[in-house]
């Protein structure tokens, strides 16, 4: 029974992906396993036409009777040839279902991929920004890359038990007829095997699961030290790290052996037991029911195939069971990344024109852990430029998290032009922000598509050019990416590893001019930079003063000087705020101190 449940609940899960579809499968499994069974019983008339005594219509079965009735009716029935070119028909058509369904079946498994790859990149692209710290980089890959490939090709196993189901019911229910005695004896001996295996099915599919799991673990050390090689190798920790990385490997390797014995254990034990019940149940039909020799041959064949058939459901449904813990593990993601899926709301945000207003706003990553923001009740108005500084740890970044909402207060309200933030439609929001952090995003690409993220080829485009050339130009980037060995198509490698850090930067900050945002968010944007090029990439943003609305966090008090008002945070609190000239000038003030520690 838990057999049988798992069957339903795993046809639901492919079900929910394919649709109605996968019954066609079904469908042509039984056409084409009818076919093979009628090939096969046609065998007792041809045996019939070849005995030159012939044999008269008392000695047959109800079937073959009815096989000889069709027969007479085509008018062959007495005719070896046209026997002959019956079965050949018959098997010619069963090879024709069998290429449909086969075709079929693999249409069916490029949609699975399709729909899986397609559905689980839209899930994690909405998924909330507080699920996803939580989780590791390397556990997201393992899953849209690994199990989603195991569970495309885990529907090949499953639609191969089914089949092997239909087909061996088929030769089971045509050995029925020729020979019902027979068929019984070896269908009670086949339903005790794949008892006997249901033992087997749980251990190979614990199997898969702890295999699934553990190449989540390994994809994570694997991501994690190859993102930070240059450090890993410099300092010469590789030693330490590939003992983690062994000690997975050794694991996952395991359960990959003990699953292929376990295999090889349902494969090797085919032949054997299906010749040797063959064998018994012959000699028992003959010499103790006396049957007759031409359908106990013909029986002998169907029954033969429908054992092998028969350990085949048990190989088919163990192979299944192999990537069960990907379907599993996948299922599972999809649950949990939809639990966890940003809520937006239905009002469309023009061009920002009032401002962005924090009222009594309280955040925590984890209400146990307490708040990171307090109370906080700030103005970010419309095309002016706000700076908020503090120590390490003050809370900006959360700050600048939560207005872009990829974080939303635990009580208090953020208002956009004055629309609550939880009625806000994010994608109008977002459209508006340019965003420039500390921690470079470089693609793997050219330049110019890092710039313009794909919007064209800016070799066939000329105004796309224009506007990633003036846009670099802006960054003070144009000169370094003229000297490149290829200019704007030079290939900067993962995360720009063949840029400097201040190239990264600089190229970052000419994606986020090119978008021409009306917010732009600068989270230590020239903390990488040269003197030269920051003193250039501030030009660039004091050139948007009082067209776009610039919020800058900063450590380097020099950039803020010309902000429209700076907030001072500390501990997760504004403790002070006012222009860069008042609050330099404030007696015993927390920004002053900062200023003077700097020596401006």
């Amino acid at each position: 029974m838990d057999t049988f449940r798992d069957l339903l609940r795993y046809l639901r899960v492919y079900r929910r992906y394919i649709g109605r579809r996968i019954y066609l499968v079904f469908g042509l499994t039984v056409a084409v396993a009818f076919a093979q069974s009628f090939g096969i019983t046609l065998l007792l008339p041809l045996l019939r036409a070849s005995q030159s005594s012939g044999s008269g219509a008392e000695d047959m079965g109800w079937f073959e009777e009815a096989l000889q009735g069709l027969l007479t009716w085509m008018g062959i029935a007495d005719y070896l040839p046209g026997i002959l070119g019956f079965i050949a028909l018959v098997f010619i058509a069963k090879g024709g279902l069998e290429f449909a369904k086969g075709g079929y079946v693999g249409y069916l498994q490029a949609q699975l991929l399709r729909e899986l790859k397609t559905r689980l990149f839209d899930a994690y692209s909405k998924m909330t920004y507080r699920y996803y710290i939580q989780q590791n980089a390397g556990h997201f890959i393992n899953v849209i890359n690994q199990q989603v490939n195991r569970f495309f090709q885990s529907f090949t196993s499953f639609t191969g038990f089914f089949s092997q189901i239909i087909t061996t019911l088929a030769y089971f229910g045509a050995a029925f007829f020729v020979a019902w005695r027979f068929a019984l004896m070896a269908l009670g001996v086949g339903v005790g095997l794949l008892f006997l295996f249901k033992y087997l099915n749980a251990y190979v599919r614990r199997l898969s699961r702890e295999r699934s799991a553990e190449m989540s673990e390994l994809n994570k050390l694997l991501v994690q030290t190859l993102q930070s090689l240059k450090y890993v190798v410099g300092t010469n920790q590789t030693a330490h790290l590939r003992g983690g990385v062994v000690g997975s490997v050794n694991r996952l390797t395991g359960y990959i052996f003990r699953q292929k014995i376990a295999g090889s254990f349902t494969s090797s034990l085919k032949e054997p037991v299906s010749v040797l019940l063959v064998t018994g149940l012959i000699a028992l039909q003959v010499m103790v029911f006396g049957g007759e020799i031409a359908p106990i041959f013909v029986a002998l064949l169907l029954f033969h195939r429908g054992m092998q058939s028969m350990m085949n459901i048990q190989s088919r449904w163990q192979q299944t069971m192999d990537k069960i813990g990907a379907v599993e593990m996948v299922t599972d993601e999809f649950d949990a990344v939809h639990a966890h899926e940003e809520k937006s709301g239905s009002r469309v945000v023009g061009a920002l024109q009032e401002g962005i207003e924090f009222d009594a706003v309280h955040f925590a990553y984890k209400e146990e852990d307490g708040d990171v923001l307090h109370d906080i009740n700030i103005s970010v108005p419309a095309n002016e430029t706000i700076a908020l500084v503090g120590e390490s740890g003050a809370g900006k970044s959360t700050l600048v998290d939560m207005m872009t909402l990829m974080l939303r207060p635990r009580t208090g309200t953020i208002r956009i032009d004055g629309v609550a933030h939880d009625e806000i439609d994010l994608a109008s929001w977002r459209d508006q922000i340019g965003y420039v952090s500390q921690e470079t995003v470089v693609f793997d690409d050219t330049v110019a598509n890092n710039i313009s993220l794909w919007q064209g080829d800016i070799e066939e485009d000329p105004a796309l050019r224009e506007r990633v050339m003036h846009a670099a130009e802006r960054a003070h980037a144009h000169h370094f990416i003229e000297d490149l060995p290829n200019g704007y198509q030079t290939q900067v490698g993962d995360r720009g590893v063949r840029l400097s850090g201040g190239q990264q930067q600089r190229l970052f900050v000419a994606r986020e001019l090119f978008k021409q945002p009306n917010l732009l968010l600068l989270d230590e944007a020239t903390s990488d930079l040269d003197t030269a090029s920051e003193q250039h990439i501030q030009n660039s943003v004091d050139a948007l003063k009082g067209e776009v609305t610039v919020v800058i966090i900063a450590h380097r008090l020099s950039t803020v000087k010309n902000a429209d008002r700076v907030y001072v945070l500390d501990e997760g609190r504004v403790i002070e705020a006012g222009t860069y000239h008042e609050l330099r000038h404030r007696k015993e003030g927390a920004f002053r101190e900062m200023v003077e520690m700097q020596s401006l």
